[in-house]
């Protein structure tokens, strides 16, 4: 199979023939230049950045993540990035880059423009990126409910080409708020004498501007959208929301479910600098100390019970991880069926009885198996006994962690893909050998 443009483009770079290499990257589209600059080490990087053309700089921007768009930018001069930003063809694009970026090269960018764009990057602005404000793009074609199809049609040929992804047109009122849509589909077929008023959908409802990024991504899925219009509290249409902005909201919130797991964040760039990628991970590691100190705490509270009983010092990892196995599962399922908008708290009582069921079941099944085990082994009934009543409790109390905790958090304004592991390890540590040791110190006391 002959090398990918990419992998020639990694060959010309190592091999330091770099004037093939400026030749060559020319030809990737701009997505993949994205793609090659974080796949770089940061050595590498900058110098692919350097060799890159200022036009293809400008449309690679827009497909960089935040923290190596903070990198690449952060010893260029302001007059450069000020160059390479007014090539920004898209709105939304444009915004998003400026909330990176410091506050005095936003006020340059925005004095540079004429009214009519300052308004409409400040109106972007004002809204937090993980909106539905902050995701929408202003570039959007309007049509008044009393014009007929044919005059609709003339308008739209006047255009030299409408906006990518566009399948509607929205219809507003002379005070431009939003009516209704008009669908392509339904304005090519329909009688050109007809009015707006006549074909348009009315039913269909906008997305309001505040709404937050994950719920725009469930309207999306749910009820197949192209494309979505964003409005204000008075109805005004301020923008529209794409199917290709929403996409990228989902991959990115998938990324973050699963880097939080591990205390990560999705911006986490696998080739930053040690230090920096230290730092970042510190937390956790120190918060996850911290909960090994606990559970350690719990265990020399039963020092005496351990030492006359050694096997139980063997037997004791098992409570802790079939306990910690079963409330993973719990917790996986709620904060995924939570993030999809499944979860309200009309289901999630019954949920949770369904879990504890669930944990009961399990803990019983497994703690028979156990005991059984425990007992042939070590021929010791009293320890079989022991271990299988602290694998039930464990068992259950990490499926009512596992369902809870999530919500509890979310309250808490903490998110739940990234502290909900580190508690509930806490929680099934500790139990488990509060349970496990506890009983093991009454029945054999």
């Amino acid at each position: 199979m002959p090398p990918s443009p990419i992998q020639k483009i990694n060959e010309l770079l190592e091999s330091g023939r770099y004037d093939q290499f400026r030749t060559l990257i020319q030809l990737l589209k701009p997505v993949d230049a994205a793609s090659l600059l974080e796949n770089s080490p940061p050595k590498e990087r900058t110098i692919i950045w350097e060799l890159i053309g200022k036009d293809l700089q400008s449309e690679i921007l827009q497909e960089l993540n935040e923290e190596i768009l903070e990198d690449l930018l952060s010893n260029v001069p302001e007059s450069e990035i000020l160059k390479l930003l007014e090539q920004v063809d898209s709105d939304d694009d444009l915004t998003d880059i400026l909330q990176h970026l410091p506050d005095a090269i936003t006020h340059q960018l925005l004095r540079s423009m004429d009214s009519t764009d300052r308004e409409r990057v400040e109106n972007l602005l004002a809204y937090p990126e993980d909106t539905a404000g902050g995701l929408m793009d202003t570039d959007t074609v309007s049509v008044r409910a009393r014009v007929s199809l044919d005059v609709v049609l003339r308008y739209l040929r006047r255009h030299v080409e409408l906006p990518e992804t566009t399948d509607k047109l929205f219809v507003v009122n002379k005070l431009g708020q939003y009516m209704g849509i008009l669908p392509l589909r339904l304005l090519l077929v329909s009688d050109p004498t007809l009015t707006v008023k006549e074909v348009m959908i009315s039913d269909v409802d906008s997305i309001p501007a505040d709404m937050s990024e994950s719920e725009v991504a469930q309207l999306f899925s749910r009820y197949d959208l192209i494309s979505a219009p964003v409005t204000d509290e008075s109805g005004m249409l301020l923008g529209r929301i794409t199917i290709d902005d929403v996409v990228d909201v989902i991959k990115d919130e998938a990324a973050r479910s699963l880097l939080a797991q591990a205390g990560l964040t999705e911006d986490d760039d696998p080739f930053a600098p040690i230090l920096r990628t230290a730092r970042s991970r510190t937390i956790w590691l120190g918060a996850n100390l911290l909960t090994a100190f606990l559970a350690s705490a719990v265990i020399n509270i039963f020092e005496d019970t351990i030492a006359k009983v050694v096997t139980l010092a063997v037997l004791m990892p098992i409570v802790a991880s079939m306990g910690g196995v079963a409330g993973s599962q719990t917790l996986t399922l709620v904060i995924r069926n939570m993030a999809q908008g499944h979860l309200n708290d009309n289901n999630e009582r019954w949920l949770m009885k369904r879990e504890l069921a669930v944990g009961a079941i399990n803990g019983v099944v497994w703690a028979l198996v156990v005991a059984v085990a425990v007992t042939v082994i070590f021929r010791d009934t009293t320890l079989g006994i022991v271990i299988s009543m602290a694998l039930v409790i464990n068992i259950v109390t990490a499926a009512l962690a596992g369902a809870t905790l999530p919500s509890i958090l979310r309250k808490l304004d903490i998110d739940p893909a990234i502290a909900g592991t580190v508690l509930l390890t806490t929680i099934t540590d500790v139990v488990g050998f509060f349970s496990f040791l506890g009983l093991a110190t009454i029945f054999y006391g």
